[in-house]
């Protein structure tokens, strides 16, 4: 069984607090060393108490869906013998009401677009690919929301 940690570190300051006014501003350091300026998002707690710069947990949840997404398909692709040039996805998520009337990530849809370099594969070997993908990433399998990939041509 592997662990997985992230800390996360937020500091009131000078701020008032009890008030609700304070900055949502915080720092997500991992193992390696990384630090990410990470906040609310902007969409749920008003400006100025979010940091519309910094990363959210929304955001963070989409990326690393699409994250896991893309290194099980570039493994899945080397494994077939096919060169990959470029990935890009530009993923989304959206926000609504679940079966329980909670507020959730309801919806992710990845919309990756692959370049090949030399042998390309068919559309159903592609599709195949984004599947098998999908099967075995650790975050989209471990998370309640639908997660749907709908692949993209990079021309």
């Amino acid at each position: 069984m592997s662990e997985y940690r992230a800390e996360v570190i937020w500091q009131r300051g000078e701020q008032d607090f009890v008030d609700n006014r304070y900055s949502r501003q915080h720092v997500w350091r991992f193992d390696g060393g990384t630090e990410v300026v990470a906040s609310s998002s902007p969409q749920v707690v008003p400006l100025p108490y979010s940091d519309e710069l910094a990363v959210d947990p929304e955001e963070a949840f989409v990326a690393s869906l699409s994250s896991c997404h893309m290194l099980w398909f570039l493994s899945i692709a080397a494994r077939r013998g096919f060169r990959i040039d470029r990935y890009h996805d530009v993923a989304s998520g959206q926000m609504a009401k679940d079966e329980r009337g909670l507020l959730a990530i309801t919806l992710v849809v990845l919309h990756p677009a692959v370049r090949f370099a030399g042998l390309q594969p068919a559309a159903e070997e592609l599709a195949a690919m984004h599947e098998e993908a999908h099967a075995s990433c650790f975050i989209a399998n471990s998370v309640r929301s639908e997660v749907r990939c709908e692949p993209v041509w990079d021309t």
